[in-house]
């Protein structure tokens, strides 16, 4: 800094204005700076001003599954919040492992971060408390946390609800459900969800067959597929609800592949409704999430909490909707 005040023939304060304060600074003052650092080559020290701000210009966002666009398009809404506060954006992907999202957390601490949105493996995990005891803000994004943190979420029960009353209206009386572990908060509500309208249209509970899986992926769904052709004629579902899009894409693929119809002799739904859910070879019938709109909320509350001594926690719930296109046409 020193040498770009030489080079511009202006006082150390005036560099510090400069990119700090521009708006205080005449123009052609400002300009003379600037073309002194180009001259110069000079690039602030970020970690230093860190050091003395206690905080960088950043936000981070912990992701549990990079393979899956779902998490991406909630970075994105993220993003262009950040980009409107003049922040720029760290992502991470745990990849569903407890110790790589710890580790992921410890590094954000040392950097400095001015806030975590975290989609995390366990919700209720000791670490995300300590991270916030540590003076970080975080922001539970797609999960729920009942004390203590802000959240964002969509109600899955309800969009379990509606993606089996839409199944039974079109006269399904037999239906699978696709999705596991159950250890998944989402998954649990979601199958929630779609028994409590089984029971309330007073069809036998045998009919909702649950078909878990190991992980949400393609592969699960296409796995998840030949178990429900390998059923009983006389037991086997004519309609799938899966509990993600990559589970329904999977499932989808398989039954193709096998030479059955769809819709006409398996009716699918997923959940999601990811940029691929309409551009399927049977354009997908899902459960949207607006998910730009949860990762924009997520950032806004955090900012929120990082910078307004008077904020108070919230748990903000979005309520998903049907989109119904050639995979589930009526029965």
């Amino acid at each position: 800094m020193k040498d770009v005040a030489a080079a511009a023939g202006v006082s150390l304060g005036t560099v510090s204005n400069v990119m700090n304060r521009p708006e205080m600074v005449a123009t052609a003052t400002r300009e003379r700076v600037e073309r002194a650092m180009a001259d110069l080559g000079f690039v602030r020290n970020e970690s230093a001003r860190q050091l003395r701000a206690g905080t960088s210009r950043t936000l981070a966002y912990v992701m549990l599954d990079g393979s899956n666009p779902f998490f991406h398009d909630v970075a994105q809404g993220i993003e262009l919040a950040a980009e409107d506060a003049e922040l720029s954006l760290f992502i991470c992907n745990s990849n569903g492992r407890a110790a790589r999202e710890e580790m992921h957390l410890d590094r954000l601490l040392q950097q400095r971060v001015q806030g975590i949105l975290i989609t995390p493996v366990d919700p209720d995990s000791a670490f995300l408390g300590e991270v916030s005891r540590r003076g970080i803000p975080v922001v539970v994004v797609d999960r729920v946390r009942d004390s203590g943190f802000c959240s964002v979420a969509v109600d899955d029960v309800y969009g379990g609800r509606i993606a089996v009353e839409h199944l039974i209206e079109n006269g399904h009386t037999r239906v699978a459900f696709a999705g596991g572990p159950e250890s998944i908060g989402q998954v649990r509500e979601r199958l929630q969800g779609a028994r409590q309208v089984w029971a309330d249209s007073g069809l036998p509970p045998d009919d909702l067959v649950f078909l878990p899986t190991d992980g949400m992926t393609v592969a699960d769904g296409r796995e998840a597929g030949e178990r429900l052709a390998g059923l009983p004629a006389r037991r086997r579902p004519t309609a799938a609800f899966c509990a993600n899009d990559l589970v329904a894409l999977g499932l989808l693929q398989q039954a193709i592949g096998s030479g059955r119809r769809v819709p006409e002799d398996l009716a699918i739904v997923g959940f999601d409704d990811i940029e691929f859910a309409a551009a399927a070879a049977v354009p997908l019938t899902s459960v949207r999430q607006p998910r730009q709109e949860l990762g924009r909320a997520a950032a806004h509350l955090v900012l929120d909490e990082a910078t307004n001594p008077a904020h108070v926690h919230e748990q903000a719930i979005f309520t998903p909707e049907l989109i119904a296109r050639a995979s589930s046409a009526a029965h």
